[in-house]
């Protein structure tokens, strides 16, 4: 299971909020089958994200915005 820094999923969440407004360069969040064990996602905006299959498990979702988003099979233990 893929594995991304913290970095690198801001970058992520930066890019699906601007995909969430329709500005120029946004892309939906693909985190499908992602390991996000662990993650601090608190306050994310994930509003339609592709969470298929991740590994959501002790991630800090606190705030976070789930709105619509596909969390099939996901672990959220």
């Amino acid at each position: 299971m893929k594995t991304y820094t913290q970095q690198k999923l801001n970058d992520i969440l930066e890019l699906h909020k601007k995909w969430q407004n329709k500005e120029i360069g946004g892309d939906r969040a693909n985190l499908r089958g992602i390991n996000l064990s662990g993650a601090n996602l608190r306050g994310a905006y994930l509003k339609s994200a592709d969470l298929r299959s991740a590994d959501l498990r002790s991630a800090d979702l606190r705030n976070a915005d789930l709105n619509g988003a596909d969390l099939s099979s996901a672990d959220l233990n």
